[in-house]
């Protein structure tokens, strides 16, 4: 992946598409950052059981309001919920995921 920054995986979210170059919880993220939810939520299904894919499932559905629902995906990814903004959350989010080795 040649995205590196925060800023650069935002600018991104102009575009119609996701870059080509981010896996599935990214965009999924993207598609968040977008406000397209049921697209975010249809990309993080689809590797269930991958932590990065289950962080942001569980993001989604706290931005959506289900915080039952929440809890179990922030568990499955071994996270607790945070008491931080949403959009504080998908910064976090986006600079874990396009860190390198990072989780």
């Amino acid at each position: 992946m040649k995205m590196l920054s925060v800023e650069a995986f935002r600018a991104s979210l102009s575009a119609a598409v996701p870059p080509d170059d981010v896996d599935l919880a990214l965009a999924a993220l993207w598609w968040a950052g977008k406000g397209e939810w049921d697209q975010a939520h249809g990309c993080a299904q689809q590797r269930e059981g991958d932590p990065r894919c289950d962080q942001v499932h569980a993001f989604l559905h706290r931005q959506e309001g289900d915080v039952a629902n929440a809890g179990y995906w922030y568990r499955r990814a071994g996270q607790s919920m945070p008491a931080v903004s949403l959009e504080e959350e998908w910064e976090e989010l986006a600079k874990r995921l396009l860190s390198p080795g990072l989780r």
